[in-house]
């Protein structure tokens, strides 16, 4: 799958698809074949970070 490149709208899917698919981060990577480390560190140069607690990048 391709992801979207714009990091505000990365966040936005990203979490939308937690909140409603998606367990934790790691099913999200695994029922979307897309890698972890990708999506982890597109967000970490926008400064958001992935937190298990609320299943959602903050």
């Amino acid at each position: 799958m391709d992801l979207p490149s714009d990091p505000m709208i990365l966040l936005s899917y990203i979490n939308t698809q937690l909140r409603d698919n998606y367990a934790s981060l790691d099913d999200l990577c695994a029922g979307l074949n897309v890698s972890k480390e990708t999506i982890m560190e597109k967000l970490a140069a926008a400064e958001y970070e992935y937190d298990a607690g609320r299943n959602a990048f903050v």
